[in-house]
């Protein structure tokens, strides 16, 4: 591993920092104590400038090079998850419900000690824009950073961002161009009928059958309605209906996820939905209500930017211990609002063998705090050098 020397060395103390943040963690946009930690310590490190309370909690950080030049984007998200911590490390969280399930900790710290140093360093040109935010699980922080204009008041032409990777090799890095990770959207679906006494079903519209048949017909759009070569998950995670034995209900409400990669996989899941509400409804006599909801968009990386990305890494960590043609994932990411605006990549950093993310048994490898840094550093030099 070639990483940073100086880095290296600041090693114990960002353990030190990400410790402390796994201690106290927040929750979406009420990151308030984070943020007071992070700039805190920016302000230590004599960085340029310091503008608090974007997307309400979050933070972007500007550090000049030596020369005039463009400006590289680089971030680093800081909220936690509500959920219990089962981990049993002795800096286990102190705020009960909330958990740093994610490694958002590690990912700020990465971005800490690369401030640190880039701070201290300056070697290279133009500026580096620090972005520290808020609400990654679900609020869309990321989003609500772009809404106000981070990427234009700015200037930012390129920006990147790591995410840690549990079950993948400590210090091997991967990414891929074009979609990383996939769009995430949810669904509702309300089922009104007609109950009545469970010993005369005939005189009622029984929506736990449409409910039950309707979650089956929904496993179809996967296996007869989409091309096998775009990838696709539709999941069914919640029914419910019902109060007693002897009472057929009224209504039943089923809930779901789809996450697609393409813009016209997702209308046409939207499509099919509607049309087997529709048809169940009239098979089963009842009325089924769709309602839904666009979340996240697709990751998608830039061919340009991810090519250069891979060879930063590449620089860290070897060529051996970098995949720059990896499966992309089915799971969601905010940071695909930055890469609508301005070009870049997102990449995913092993950590080793563990609980996967968003297990209450999750621990951080801070092992892999100074390669993260040493590659956030080496975007900057590499993309912006003095000569």
């Amino acid at each position: 591993m070639a990483v940073i020397n100086r880095i290296g060395d600041l090693s114990a103390e960002m353990t030190t920092w990400r410790r402390a943040l796994h201690e106290n963690p927040e929750l979406g946009f009420e990151c308030h104590e984070t943020a007071a930690f992070v700039a805190q310590k920016l302000r230590e490190f004599g960085v340029d400038s310091i503008e608090e309370g974007i997307a309400k909690t979050g933070i972007v950080a500007i550090i000049n090079g030596q020369k005039p030049g463009p400006t590289i984007g680089l971030r680093a998200d800081m909220d936690a998850l509500p959920m219990q911590e089962e981990s049993g490390v002795e800096y286990a969280s102190k705020n009960d419900g909330k958990m740093h399930a994610c490694g958002h900790d590690g990912h700020t710290t990465m971005l800490l000690g690369a401030a640190k140093y880039l701070a201290e360093t300056r070697n290279f040109s133009g500026r580096v824009a620090l972005l520290f935010q808020p609400a990654e699980e679900g609020g869309g922080g990321g989003e609500v950073m772009c809404q106000e204009g981070v990427m234009d008041r700015f200037d930012i032409q390129e920006v990147y961002a790591i995410h840690n990777a549990p079950e993948v090799p400590v210090g091997k890095f991967e990414t891929c161009v074009g979609p990383n990770m996939a769009a995430v959207d949810s669904f509702d679906i309300f089922i009104k009928g007609t109950g009545g006494h469970a010993a005369m079903p005939h005189e009622t519209a029984d929506p736990i059958m449409a409910a039950v048949a309707l979650a089956q017909g929904i496993q179809s759009i996967v296996s007869r309605n989409h091309k096998a070569t775009d990838d696709l998950v539709v999941s069914v995670t919640q029914i419910h209906a019902g109060t007693a034995d002897n009472i057929i209900p009224d209504t039943a409400y089923i809930n779901g996820t789809v996450r697609t990669f393409s813009k016209d996989v997702q209308a046409m899941v939207m499509k099919r939905l509607e049309e087997l509400c529709s048809g169940y409804s009239s098979a089963y006599g009842v009325h089924a209500k769709l309602v839904y909801h666009k979340g996240y968009p697709a990751t998608i990386n830039h061919a340009a930017q991810t090519a250069k990305a891979a060879e930063v890494a590449r620089s860290i960590v070897g060529e051996a211990n970098v995949d720059e043609d990896a499966s992309r994932i089915m799971a969601a990411e905010d940071f695909a609002y930055m890469l609508e605006e301005r070009p870049g990549a997102y990449l995913h950093l092993g950590q080793g063998m563990g609980a996967q993310v968003h297990h209450p048994a999750y621990v951080f490898n801070d092992e892999i705090l100074p390669i993260g840094a040493s590659f956030f550093a080496r975007m900057v030099e590499n993309s912006q050098p003095l000569t």
